[in-house]
């Protein structure tokens, strides 16, 4: 089993010490968070919350992904890292793949792309990207990003985008992981069709297990890549014999945190209280994990 360790809205000041220390405890990934703009007015509702309110989101500070991705990376040698996830297509898809290339390539292959469909019209807005047909436009973006971060020529000619034969240096040795956000029926189709891996945003048991299920049909479906990667947040992820149900499930990755983020007061956790947890973790169910 492999770890992630999510830590967001925090003090921008602590991330590099945070990314050193959870490489130096044994943790393979740490997740990035992506967050554009927060607007002074909206009627969207955020998805992960009981009541879709997304008030705990204002002024809470989000560094740009590829730019924290590459800061962490500049300071370890193994620890992996992945946006959780990038709101891909209200950017320009040559856009990302130049960033995920270029982190890729300077990290040593140590960057895996989260991807996922913003839930509010709202970013696509202040982007200038229509809204409607946003599943289609995610699909090309995806095969775009893969096809210039493979290195080569390369050209698409989509509903979409209309890209003429061009190629991006440098591109990392080995190819860049886009692993797919979402719970809905589309994007798991999205993830066994198209993705390296499916990241999950969170949830009770049941409905963990369902989605597992459903992802497992579609993956049959599709003659998904052995390899592929299931990322989950799980209360089974905290305790050696939930790690291992969910071994048995077909989990490659577990993401824990420890604070809830869902709170509008600012992160007032000590940055030695945060390294002090992610050790304790470690110690308690990583190394006897995989020890």
């Amino acid at each position: 089993m492999r770890f992630t360790y999510a830590e967001t809205m925090t003090d921008p000041s602590y991330y590099l010490a945070l990314a050193k220390a959870a490489e130096e405890a044994g943790y393979t990934s740490m997740a990035v968070a992506d967050s554009v703009a927060y607007p002074k007015e909206s009627d969207a509702k955020y998805p992960y919350t009981p009541d879709g309110n997304r008030d705990f989101l204002e002024d809470k500070p989000f560094v740009e992904a590829f730019v924290l991705s590459a800061a962490m990376a500049a300071v370890t040698t193994t620890l992996r890292f992945t946006p959780f996830v990038l709101k891909l297509p209200i950017r320009p898809p040559v856009l990302v793949a130049k960033q995920a290339a270029s982190v890729a390539a300077l990290s040593g292959n140590r960057f895996g792309l989260g991807v996922g469909i913003s839930p509010w019209p709202d970013d696509f807005e202040i982007m200038g990207v229509p809204f409607d047909k946003r599943g289609a436009r995610m699909d090309e973006c995806i095969d775009i990003v893969r096809g210039l971060s493979a290195g080569g020529y390369f050209e698409y000619h989509g509903q979409f985008y209309d890209i003429p034969p061009i190629k991006i240096s440098p591109v990392p040795t080995e190819p860049v992981p886009i692993l797919i956000g979402g719970h809905s029926r589309p994007a798991l189709r999205r993830a066994a069709q198209r993705g390296d891996g499916w990241m999950h945003a969170g949830g009770d048991g049941a409905e963990l297990d369902r989605l597992l299920g459903e992802l497992d049909t579609l993956r049959a479906e599709y003659g998904t890549r052995k390899d592929f990667e299931v990322h989950v947040i799980s209360l089974d992820g905290f305790t050696v014999d939930g790690i291992k149900r969910l071994e048995d499930k077909g989990v490659t990755d577990v993401i824990v945190g420890f604070r809830l983020p869902y709170t509008t007061e600012q992160d007032t956790e000590p940055l030695e209280t945060k390294i002090a947890n992610l050790s304790r973790f470690a110690e308690k169910v990583i190394a006897r994990v995989n020890g």
